[in-house]
């Protein structure tokens, strides 16, 4: 029933594209500076109406629906003199070229010399983040390393390339902070595709949202989510880059676009990442033969942890047309390899286990403004067919050193298999806006989704043949006002529903959960921003929580939906001792009471990760941020976030009979375990221009991690003494780099020092992650506009 009211959505708006287009023209511009240079971030805007755009890197800017007639268009920036100009729009496009004279005078009073996309998207109303990837495109960093340098984020991995990971979001993780790209819903795209091995070059610009989740993004987060935006930075363009580094690894990119003047295009997007993750670690290490060492610690390279993955996203469509700015159809398609060295602890070693994956996903892209007057339509659609393996039929068992002798029980090394699947999964996104006047809109969003893992093992005789299917769907509705530059509310509602299917007598469960929120922004200055936003939600459990992932995790069918009352408030002031030394702060205060919370527990035998449900978990946090720049050469920040989650359930269940004891648990009040609670970043870079050329420029950067000691197990239990009462040590990461780019940009070269001090680093139960690294990065551009 759910399937066919999205069909009829998708079939409502398909008929809508070919009978209700309006005949409308679009305006490209180009504005540069007295010198000839473009001029980036300068606002364009059709005075007594709502239209304008903000010109990017190349000075460029792009005004679309414009109905025929004449207008009066204003440029302005500060540090230039507004322009108007008389302009006729008459046909399907109207280009024009714009000089800025230098407005000394606001030059040297004012410090706003315009925004960028990543600054406007920080002025929402929602507590936002945004990261400027642009900033990254000459490092090695993939979309994992640009967001643990965000405060209130850590990005949690269990080892080298390749590794999973486990991004915690102001104490939240796991599936209650979602992944979007272009607000596309991550959920089905499979192990080939994840941030932890998307190159930063992907993405225009990241946006981080804590806690409450805005509705034209359409899911039940529960602790915020990350929207990568990819954009349009350029019509015509090629960028490609390359790194080679210690342990064998080796990064490739290729992100290219070609746009005719008719509107036809072509987008690809490829990447490559290969690494022997042979880095040292520091085990108790005893001979399987001989018990040599007696498990005294020693270091010992991973020998057995090699990792590849090869993706390639290609779009083929039109771009501004009368029946759509975007319509495109596309196809994404990787495979990964991945070798696995360890179990949930490091006390497991394995020498021949792997995993194999791959990712074949259609997909359809279509966005139209004014679809009918004032009501925009998006529409996005895609379907992974994908197939995963586990192989796992070596019957031994293996040493740090690289020995192995017969396991002997005909077995594998943890269960012998050759167990083949696929995650068959699919989700069709759409969202309508219509504006009800210039600053007020109303939105609908629905998302579906669909999952059906189905897979076979030649090994066995009898095949575990149990359903495993969820279907989902979220409904959001929301209003907004906005008076820009002032002040700005939003409220939403959304409606869950999941439906999912399990065990061998197709037990169908259902669930259905309501949520709403509320969002507000007021500007006391242009530059001095308050925000505060409120919000109920519910999360159904994923499939992954459900079914297990096969590999180190088993499932809970019995999960139950989580639900929670999240609260933000913050404020960001930008400021200036003179026009030289600029300042940015900004600091945000969270609280979330939690009911049904699901974490992350050890099985019995300590090999695989369990998720489940605690009665009531609370959430107590600040992170903030300041920035610093000196004229144009200095660039320093630092982040720091607190966070206190502390554990409400009353009672312990019993794991042998699923009832709660009748003693209050020791556990009340305790802090959760292994999660870092208190953690930070400094970088600083230095910019040196006309290096060997007026072209030229040398970037010198420095960054530094830091996360305080935690709990690995619980406060309340264990002891010194007997080794049971275990912490996670205090970690500093160092990581330097140069830069230097020629020609304005088109030929880079940069040097990386990662951990360069060799620090033991950890992230999950005491897994440790490489020690020290060097990488060698070229990059090379090339850009060509229409105009």
């Amino acid at each position: 029933m759910q399937s066919n009211k999205i069909l009829l959505l998708v079939l409502l708006c398909t008929y809508s594209i070919f009978t209700s287009a309006q005949t409308l023209s679009s305006l490209k511009g180009r504005i540069k500076n007295s010198a000839g240079e473009p001029v980036p971030a300068a606002t364009a805007k059709i005075l007594n109406t709502s239209l304008g755009a903000i010109t990017n890197e190349a000075g460029l800017f792009v005004i679309k629906h414009i109905k025929p007639g004449s207008y009066t268009l204003s440029i302005s920036l500060v540090g230039y003199k507004t322009q108007t100009r008389h302009i006729d729009i008459a046909g399907k496009e109207t280009e024009l070229t714009i000089t800025l004279d230098d407005d000394l005078v606001t030059m040297e009073t004012v410090m706003v010399t315009g925004l960028t996309a990543a600054q406007e998207s920080n002025r929402q109303a929602y507590n936002i983040t945004a990261v400027d990837a642009k900033k990254l495109y000459n490092t090695t960093l993939n979309l994992a390393d640009a967001l643990d340098r965000v405060s209130g984020v850590r990005v949690r991995e269990s080892g080298g390339v390749g590794s999973n990971f486990n991004l915690s979001l102001n104490g939240f993780s796991g599936s209650r902070v979602r992944f979007f790209i272009d607000g596309i819903p991550m959920d089905n795209f499979g192990s080939s595709f994840q941030i932890n091995n998307i190159p930063i070059n992907i993405a225009e610009r990241v946006e981080v949202y804590k806690g409450v989740v805005p509705i034209w993004l359409g899911s039940d987060a529960l602790g915020g989510a990350i929207n990568i935006i990819t954009g349009n930075r350029y019509r015509n363009y090629i960028d490609a880059s390359y790194s080679y580094g210690s342990f064998n690894t080796h990064r490739s990119v290729i992100n290219a676009a070609a746009t005719s003047k008719s509107g036809f295009t072509f987008q690809l997007n490829a990447f490559q990442n290969y690494s022997d993750n042979n880095y040292k670690v520091y085990v108790g290490a005893a001979d399987i033969y001989t018990g040599a060492n007696g498990g005294k610690f020693v270091f010992v390279p991973r020998f057995h942890d090699k990792y590849h993955n090869e993706t390639l996203i290609a779009n083929v469509g039109v771009v501004d047309k009368s029946f759509a700015d975007k319509l495109l159809l596309g196809v994404t398609l990787g495979k990964n390899y991945q070798e696995i060295q360890t179990g949930a602890r490091m006390e497991s070693v394995f020498g021949a286990w792997h995993r194999r994956g791959n990712i074949v996903m259609p997909s359809l892209k279509y966005k139209k403004d004014n679809l009918l007057k004032n009501l925009d339509v998006t529409l996005n659609a895609n379907y992974n067919f994908g197939t995963e393996q586990n192989i796992d039929t070596v019957d031994a068992r293996f040493d740090w050193y690289g020995n192995s002798k017969p396991g002997g029980t005909g077995g594998g090394e943890r269960s012998r298999s050759l167990y083949k699947y696929k995650n068959n999964n699919g989700i069709v996104n759409t969202m309508l806006n219509y504006r009800i006047a210039e600053n007020q809109s109303i939105a609908l969003s629905d998302v579906f989704t669909t999952f059906n893992r189905k897979g076979t093992d030649e090994l066995k005789i009898e095949q575990d043949d149990a359903p495993k299917k969820t279907q989902k769907n979220v409904l959001g509705l929301g209003y907004s006002y906005n008076i820009e530059s002032v002040w700005s509310a939003s409220v939403f509602g959304k409606y869950i529903y999941q439906n999912t299917v399990t065990s061998d007598r197709n037990t169908t469960s259902t669930m259905n959960k309501f949520g709403y929120g509320i969002a507000g922004t007021y500007f006391l200055t242009k530059d001095f921003q308050l925000k505060a936003s409120y919000e109920l939600t519910n999360r159904m459990p994923e499939a992954d929580e459900i079914f297990g992932d096969v590999i180190n995790s088993e499932g809970n069918p019995n999960l139950k939906p989580e639900k929670s009352q999240n609260l933000n408030a913050g404020a960001a002031y930008a400021f200036a001792i003179n026009s030289d030394n600029k300042f940015m702060a900004n600091a945000t205060f969270t609280y979330r009471k939690s009911d049904n919370f699901v974490y992350s527990r050890l099985n019995q035998n300590q090999t695989k990760l369990i998720p489940d449900n605690r009665d009531g978990v609370n959430t107590v946090g600040v992170d903030g941020e300041i920035r610093y720049s000196y004229k144009n050469w200095l660039n320093a920040g630092t982040t720091l976030t607190y966070q206190y989650l502390q554990n409400l359930q009353l009672y312990e269940v019993n794991p042998s009979t699923g009832q709660y004891y009748t003693t209050k648990s020791d556990l009340y009040g305790d802090q959760m375990p292994n999660i870092p609670y208190f953690f930070g970043n400094t970088d600083v870079a230095v910019t040196l221009k006309g290096i060997g050329g007026t072209k030229n420029k040398l970037t010198f950067g420095y960054n530094l991690l830091y996360v305080h000691a935690f709990w690995l197990y619980w406060p309340s239990r264990g002891t010194p003494s007997t080794d049971t009462k275990k912490v996670v040590p205090m970690q500093l990461s160092h990581d330097v780099n140069v830069v230097y780019s020629m020609a304005d940009g088109r030929y880079n070269i940069s040097l990386e020092g990662r951990n360069i001090t060799n620090e033991l680093l950890y992230d999950n139960f005491s897994l440790q992650k490489p020690g020290r690294g060097f990488y060698l990065n070229l990059r090379y551009f090339i850009n060509k506009t229409n105009n």
